[in-house]
């Protein structure tokens, strides 16, 4: 959603800004024709306690941390003030829904009146936008985003502090639907996207734009806490178990795969929930072809396969640094790599979609 669009101009250049559960991502391209060159990135971490159900509650220690990514680890540099900044899908309300024809002046008070029938929130309470993803003489589909006031409240107070400008606002697997249109080579193809954050899974089946959304509270952190838990081993111990293993083919895999096995049937549940919902709505007219898994989640040993396997469809994990000049950067290590797909995805915002 915009923030106050009357007072940025589109040939500014601008970085994404994510802001996860205990880490910030920045990154900063330059675009020229289909070349896209980065100009900085950078990872760093803070405190998860600064931030409490998506609302910034720390303004200091998040403060200092992002400076501290600034000043000690940008590879690279950021050039521009001019912030595109990612909000965890889990903390939003994504809504697609069909409407009969109607007349322009009479859309928004019937997209007003959809929204306060299925957002569990007071419609006063939230920020709200919505686009118009199809229209023909019988139908008008239409995708609606909500965001919490205070969420977006206190992300606006932050960014006054460290003195950025807000450009616009957007869902995390908006971002990565934007990154797949972009970066991927088989896109035409109607698929269902997985981005694996920390503590949560956002799903979207992607056809052109995503139609349909959720999320599952079960992220990288999720199975790094139940093999702790079940392993009987420190948190560190598990993430390299779960890095270095995984659920692929090792002496540990079925252990590991029947610790892992519910979080991961909850996923498939809602995959072929979401799959069937699609079908059923498109009719003969549009299949899923495809299953891409993004963030850093996804890059657990025997992930892809597995998912192949169950919901027999071929599975592939992004790579958001494919077809991204480095130039003369250095590149990120191979664990860190994934976890870049909403602030890559936010630095491909055309500016059609601010002004």
């Amino acid at each position: 959603m915009d923030i106050d669009n009357t007072h940025f101009y589109k040939d500014k250049p601008l970085f994404g800004l994510d802001i996860g559960f205990s880490s910030i991502k920045v990154m900063q391209l330059e675009h020229h024709g289909d070349q896209h060159r980065v100009v900085g990135y950078g990872i760093g971490a803070f405190d998860s306690s600064a931030i409490k159900d998506g609302v910034i509650v720390d303004y200091e220690s998040l403060a200092q941390a992002t400076l501290n990514l600034f000043k000690k680890n940008i590879v690279g540099e950021i050039t521009t003030k001019r912030v595109a900044l990612g909000i965890p899908s889990i903390r939003t309300f994504t809504h697609t829904f069909v409407l009969p024809p109607i007349e322009d002046s009479e859309l928004h008070e019937a997209v007003m009146l959809e929204a306060e029938q299925n957002i569990p929130v007071p419609i006063g309470e939230l920020y709200l936008d919505y686009s118009v993803v199809s229209k023909n003489d019988k139908t008008t589909e239409i995708l609606t985003v909500a965001i919490p006031k205070k969420i977006v409240d206190s992300h606006l107070n932050f960014l006054k502090i460290l003195g950025l400008e807000p450009v616009i606002f957007d869902t995390s697997i908006s971002a990565a639907g934007r990154l797949f249109d972009q970066k991927e080579e088989h896109s035409d193809i109607p698929a269902v996207l997985i981005d694996f954050g920390s503590i949560s899974a956002d799903i979207t089946i992607r056809d052109k734009t995503n139609v349909i959304t959720g999320t599952i509270p079960s992220g990288g952190d999720t199975f790094t806490e139940i093999l702790a838990k079940n392993l009987n081993v420190s948190k560190e111990e598990a993430h390299v178990i779960k890095t270095k293993y995984g659920i692929s083919k090792s002496k540990k895999q079925d252990k590991i795969l029947e610790i892992l096995k519910p979080e991961l049937d909850q996923l498939v549940r809602e995959v072929r929930r979401m799959i069937r919902y699609y079908e059923e709505r498109s009719g003969s007219k549009s299949k899923v072809g495809q299953i891409i898994t993004m963030g850093g989640g996804s890059n657990m040993p025997g992930l892809s396969g597995y998912l192949t396997d169950v919901l027999r469809l071929p599975v592939r994990m992004s790579e958001p640094w494919q077809g991204l000049s480095l130039h003369r950067l250095h590149a990120p290590n191979e664990n860190e790599k994934s976890v870049y797909v909403t602030v890559a995805g936010l630095c491909f915002i055309n500016p059609k979609e601010i002004f």
